[in-house]
């Protein structure tokens, strides 16, 4: 583990597998960490120079009050990128994680082999969700919104048969700085890359949770449209698929990446 500074903001970083490996780099949820993807990491680092980063306003990385941009988000990648000395790396990103591989292919498509983006969407619906969200955790902090985070993360047989799993995840949402969350929720709420995306020349795959309710399957199938030829892919699993289906997720990231 490391830490990066930019502009005197800190960002931590974590480095796995071989250092002569294609980079691929792993971006997780709103309210998550790097440590979403324990499960397929070991994995995927026999294959890739895996590179994890805590997302700005989450972690241990940098949370400053304020309204973020999905851009501030996806420069910090490039800033990542640029201290690691890789200019071109794939990319996995899950939930925001691929809010922001979709900015990368539209803003700094040179900078991406291919990109996974997974449980996600290019437009995160209507902004006065957003800002009751944002006006409640403002009021009362993230805890008391952890719940129903969960219960529409996951499916109920997968809480109910992996309660320790959906604690450690729920420990992190809980865990995320009120300023981060709020920070993140406006840079989810502002995004919009549907008609970017059909300039994108960025190979891509799409995943989808067959039982995802925070992002649909719909809201990838958008996805993979507007992409010209992107390919698409459904798990049966929840908004969490990389922890629900680690397995199934690894062999459709790397069956894609190779």
């Amino acid at each position: 583990m490391s830490f990066l500074s930019f502009s005197g903001e800190r960002f931590r970083v974590v480095l796995d597998g071989p250092q002569s490996a294609p980079p691929l780099v792993l971006a997780h949820s709103l309210g998550t960490r790097l440590e979403l993807w324990d499960a397929i990491v070991p994995r995927l680092a026999q294959r890739f120079r895996v590179v994890r980063y805590d997302a700005r306003g989450h972690g241990e990385s940098a949370a400053p009050d304020a309204v973020y941009s999905m851009g501030d988000l996806g420069r910090d990648l490039l800033n990542i990128l640029d201290a690691l000395d890789i200019e071109a790396a794939h990319l996995c990103g899950l939930s925001l994680g691929g809010m922001v591989g979709q900015w990368m292919a539209v803003n700094a498509p040179r900078r991406l082999r291919k990109m996974v983006l997974a449980n996600t969407t290019a437009h995160a619906g209507p902004p006065r969700m957003w800002e009751g969200r944002i006006r409640h955790v403002r009021k009362s902090g993230v805890e008391p919104v952890a719940d129903a985070v969960i219960e529409s993360w996951f499916t109920p047989a997968f809480r109910a048969a992996h309660p320790t799993e959906v604690a450690r995840v729920c420990a992190m949402i809980v865990g995320t700085p009120a300023s981060g969350y709020m920070g993140t929720s406006c840079a989810m709420r502002d995004m919009d890359f549907r008609e970017a995306l059909k300039s994108v020349s960025v190979p891509a795959l799409v995943i989808v949770g067959a039982q995802d309710r925070s992002t649909p399957p719909a809201w990838g199938d958008l996805i993979a449209a507007h992409l010209p030829g992107a390919a698409r892919a459904s798990l049966d699993s929840g908004h969490m698929s990389v922890i629900e289906q680690p397995g199934a997720f690894a062999d459709l990231v790397e069956g894609f990446l190779k």
